[in-house]
């Protein structure tokens, strides 16, 4: 009967999980929507291209979770190295005549108006070698010698995200690496040896690149450049402040009247706070956790060590996404770029999220009951 209420079944898994995934979708469609049928109709003439586009997006992310929902995960194994090939070879790919440029930033590879982000695929492609580098001999992670293998592959992959660039990604992708090999079991020195020069290259990369100290100086005290570098978190901090508690409404919302840009994709919280205000932001936080909690009791619960770290990555890049997303709509970090998982407008991303839980749905069906 418990098991029952908890609606977790051994044989169907925690249906917790594709149910949160999918409200969480199906929300993020509306407030696509809101966000972007302005811009959309003003510049193409078409106020749903957004929501068409990321309703595909749904449709094969939902098409990709059920899939997976009834896969045995434990078969990505005989995948996990042509997997991390195909997403070396797509992330390269960023650089040559098929790549797609925006803003000045090389993050896509496009044919026709077809578009993919490469990075997206990379992050879980990273996530499924690591879990089955270390399943196939647990002892590799009590040397530096057996996870150097990991170490060369994640740095390859930040790299090439990097001179895209995408510092974002580079950042989330790092924080990942780290707590996968942590999670492993490795030992932790090895872990703060790697940590150490990552943490030293970080004021370099930020010096290098005029932006990026641009970024930095604006997050400082975005009033200085009101009209530049601040103008994106100015008006962030707008729609949050005329949010308020309780929100103006739904389609309400001001400042994506082309005040505020990517109001549909990075920038979609500032949105949300500003028609469904505190409260509404504080909400779509406790689904997030809630989420989160499920993926980890997951982890913590299965019984086959690649499961386990397969769900630990799983549910940290989502956990990592959503906290540097908040924390930079809401100028508490320096901002960047980078989408609010299963809500921001991007197909690649929401298809890979959703199929990425449909992966850990089947690995719950490998646990004692949570």
């Amino acid at each position: 009967m418990l098991k029952s209420l908890l609606l977790f079944d051994k044989k169907r898994g925690d249906a917790f999980i594709p149910l949160t995934v999918i409200l969480l979708a199906v929300f993020g469609l509306f407030m696509v929507y809101s966000a972007s049928y302005y811009t959309a109709e003003t510049t193409l003439n078409d106020k749903y291209f957004y929501l068409k586009k990321q309703l595909i997006g749904f449709l094969f992310g939902l098409t990709g979770m059920l899939f997976f929902s009834f896969f045995n995960y434990k078969k990505l194994l005989k995948i996990k190295t042509p997997l991390l090939i195909i997403s070396i070879i797509l992330l390269a790919l960023v650089f040559t005549p098929l790549g797609v440029e925006n803003y000045g930033a090389k993050r896509w590879i496009g044919v026709g108006s077809i578009t993919i982000q490469p990075s997206e695929i990379a992050k879980f492609a990273f996530i499924i070698f690591t879990a089955g580098y270390f399943y196939k001999n647990v002892n590799r992670t009590q040397t530096f010698k057996g996870i150097l293998p990991v170490i060369l592959v994640g740095l390859t992959l930040c790299l090439l995200i990097m001179l895209e660039p995408n510092m974002s990604i580079t950042v989330c992708l790092g924080a990942l690496f780290l707590t996968m090999l942590y999670s492993s079991g490795v030992k932790l020195k090895y872990v703060i040896i790697i940590l150490l020069p990552l943490i030293a290259l970080v004021p370099i990369l930020i010096l290098v690149e005029p932006y990026r100290l641009k970024r930095l100086l604006a997050f400082i005290n975005p009033w200085e450049s009101p009209k530049g570098e601040g103008y994106q978190l100015i008006q962030s901090l707008y729609a949050l402040g005329r949010g308020g508690f309780t929100g103006v409404g739904y389609l309400n919302s001001v400042q994506k009247y082309r005040f505020l840009p990517f109001a549909e994709s990075d920038f979609i919280l500032s949105v949300i706070g500003e028609e469904f205000g505190l409260i509404g932001v504080i909400t779509m936080f406790l689904v997030d956790i809630f989420l989160i909690w499920r993926g980890f009791k997951t982890a913590i619960r299965c019984k086959n060590y690649f499961g386990y770290l397969l769900a630990i990555g799983i549910t940290f890049i989502y956990a990592v996404q959503v906290g540097v997303n908040a924390l930079v709509v809401t100028g508490s970090i320096p901002p960047t770029g980078l989408p609010l998982p299963l809500i921001s407008a991007g197909n690649t991303s929401l298809i890979v999220f959703m199929s990425a839980f449909g992966i850990l749905h089947s690995i719950s069906k490998d646990c004692d009951a949570i």
